[in-house]
């Protein structure tokens, strides 16, 4: 069985009510539920953390339970060089989320540390991006870990 993580970073938690107008009215929780019913047959964790270390002991835990990590670093993204060497460590097959378009927001959002280390990066599709992280590895793990 296919096993996926989803690792978020900070102030996701408070997707839902912050800048509803760049992220939406729905909750990070209630999608990644509404996940976990569309693909029954997945093993899907979520985690979140507001803390930079706590994201890297999160990451490093996933290396012998995980076939595919699903992240959104939020501003991590940004200024983490740890959590790039932490995703290149830990040898899992990756996939960068961003909910809006980093490209079209202000300057610093622009470069990735952490892209460079993953296997793909899916920006500015709203929460879909994570739906369609979790296609990319249906078509592209399913084989291995069966």
């Amino acid at each position: 069985m296919l096993h996926l993580t989803i690792v978020n970073g900070p102030n996701l938690n408070l997707i839902g009510t912050r800048e509803i107008d760049i992220y939406g009215l729905q909750s990070l929780d209630t999608y990644i539920n509404e996940l976990k019913q569309k693909y029954p047959n997945i093993v899907l964790d979520s985690y979140q953390s507001n803390v930079e270390g706590e994201l890297i002991n999160y990451l490093h835990s996933c290396r012998m339970n995980t076939d595919g990590i699903i992240i959104n670093g939020g501003a991590y993204t940004h200024t983490s060089i740890a959590i790039a060497d932490a995703i290149a460590a830990i040898q899992i097959p990756t996939v960068e989320v961003h909910i809006s378009n980093i490209y079209a927001r202000e300057e610093f959002r622009k470069r990735s540390y952490t892209a460079a280390k993953c296997v793909g990066c899916i920006t500015g599709l709203g929460l879909k991006g994570y739906d369609l992280a979790i296609e990319y590895f249906i078509e592209n793990l399913s084989s291995k870990a069966s």
